[in-house]
């Protein structure tokens, strides 16, 4: 059966992230969401569809966006009213932070502050569930969105997992359970929530708070089997990957992937150091991706991401940085500071960007690029965020969409980790290589222009 056309476009363009929101809003519930063949979750017809274009409206890639809330910056102006400063950057906030909880730090990825604000919204009677991601009852497919609805549960969605979610069975359980409800997730899927509480008042009134995480990018289910055949386990037989084991004493980059062999239920380990960059060159990520310009999770009540700056970067036992935008948000890290919860710090603005500034880069900066080589399927972004870049970027750009699409083809058809590295292989070299020079080339040009800038200032005197 063939999907509605609007939905269809999204599909065939690769621009589904496999939220589930289409499937949660689709009144005559016709769609659910299906594994595709590189891995990634997305819709499929299962019933009679009433073509109504409703599926459509919260898709946070939608290209054709009602005008009130066409992009990040319209929702926020709805929902972030509190919010006392806003940046060109990173949207509307109140405060930033770094630092971690003194009782949730061990058990988690990073800081712990996720766990931390859950605990407290709890115990603040602000919320009643929290939907986040917990181990799958079915073992093949490992995670899944869960209700959680007791503290001690929240446990076991502490750690970051980089496999591919959706929310719609959970969302569509949120009406069967009484009180308010909290949520966790990365921006797009945050973006898809607000764009649905916008349309529909009881969503609106039943999830109070939202929690973000600053992302780099969804991988496909490959990445995780792939990892789990650097470890030595073959032909799927693993559960519980855990993505994140953290080396307290050593620096926070220093981090282990691990999972539990289903031979002999022994835990296998690596290193992720020893893979190279899994991130920076696109390897498994959704196409989606490259089309958001959310870099810190803009729509969520409080965003959360790793703090990839000194000195928290040499600790091992991992630190958050913390962006509020809730005035309840800042009221929570406020608390937790005065009593001694949290050992957090107000974090200076630049140092903050300086945190995402890769992100930053490659999210703002080649954005315009990206849309350009799209060319098919036309997206609407912000606008201020496009930038003209030189050459040598265009080149890093361009290595990075291809390197993406090719490690999901090649995964595809091998599945196996040794001749998949044989044969990205020399992409990869050829990526550092051109990155190498456009960081060379970026230097250079700087140089140049303080010089020029020095001299028209001496002239101006």
């Amino acid at each position: 059966m063939i999907l509605p056309l609007v939905l269809r476009e999204i599909v065939s363009a690769d621009l589904c992230i496999g939220c589930g929101l289409c499937v949660y809003s689709c009144p005559a519930d016709a769609l659910k969401m299906h594994w595709n063949e590189y891995g990634f979750l997305v819709p499929v017809l299962q019933g009679d569809c009433d073509n109504n274009g409703l599926c459509i409206k919260s898709c946070p890639f939608n290209n054709q966006p009602e005008n009130d809330i066409s992009s990040e910056d319209d929702i926020a102006s709805f929902y972030l009213k509190e919010a006392k400063n806003k940046n060109s950057r990173f949207g509307r906030y109140n405060g930033i932070y770094a630092g971690y909880s003194n009782q949730f730090r061990n058990s988690s990825s990073s800081g712990g502050l996720a766990t931390y604000i859950i605990i407290e919204l709890f115990e603040r009677g602000l919320i009643d569930h929290i939907i986040s991601v917990t181990e799958s009852k079915e073992q093949s497919i490992h995670y899944e969105y869960s209700i959680l609805s007791c503290k001690s549960d929240v446990l076991l969605a502490s750690k970051t997992k980089y496999y591919p979610v959706t929310l719609d069975v959970a969302l569509k359980k949120i009406q069967e359970v009484d009180g308010k409800v909290a949520v966790v997730g990365v921006g797009c899927f945050i973006k898809a929530i607000r764009i649905a509480q916008h349309h529909d008042v009881f969503f609106k009134e039943k999830i109070s708070f939202l929690i973000g995480i600053i992302c780099g990018g969804i991988k496909s289910s490959f990445f995780t089997d792939y990892l789990a055949q650097k470890t030595g386990v073959l032909d799927k037989k693993f559960i519980v990957p855990e993505y994140r084991i953290k080396n307290s004493k050593s620096s926070a980059i220093d981090y282990k992937f691990g999972c539990t062999k289903l031979v002999d239920n022994k835990l296998v380990q690596l290193r992720m150091q020893t893979l190279g960059d899994m991130w920076g060159t696109g390897l498994f990520k959704a196409n989606a991706c490259d089309f958001c310009d959310d870099v810190t999770t803009e729509l969520a009540d409080i965003s959360l991401g790793d703090a990839w700056l000194e000195p928290y970067s040499k600790d091992g036992a991992g630190n958050n940085v913390i962006v509020t935008r809730s005035k309840i948000a800042d009221d929570i890290i406020k608390a937790g500071i005065l009593d001694g919860s949290l050992n957090v710090e107000v974090l200076d603005l630049n140092r903050f960007i300086a945190s995402q500034q890769g992100s930053f880069n490659h999210r703002h900066r080649g954005l315009f690029f990206r849309i350009k080589v799209k060319g098919k399927y036309l997206l609407r972004k912000r606008e201020r965020l496009y930038e003209r870049i030189s050459l040598s970027f265009k080149l890093v750009q361009l290595l990075r969409m291809y390197i993406r699409k090719r490690s999901l083809k090649v995964w595809l058809k091998e599945s196996n980790a040794i001749r998949f590295d044989e044969r990205m292989k020399f992409s990869l070299s050829i990526l550092r290589r051109t990155t190498r020079l456009y960081h060379f080339v970026e230097r250079i040009n700087n140089i140049t222009l303080k010089k020029v800038l020095s001299k028209i200032s001496d002239l101006v005197k």
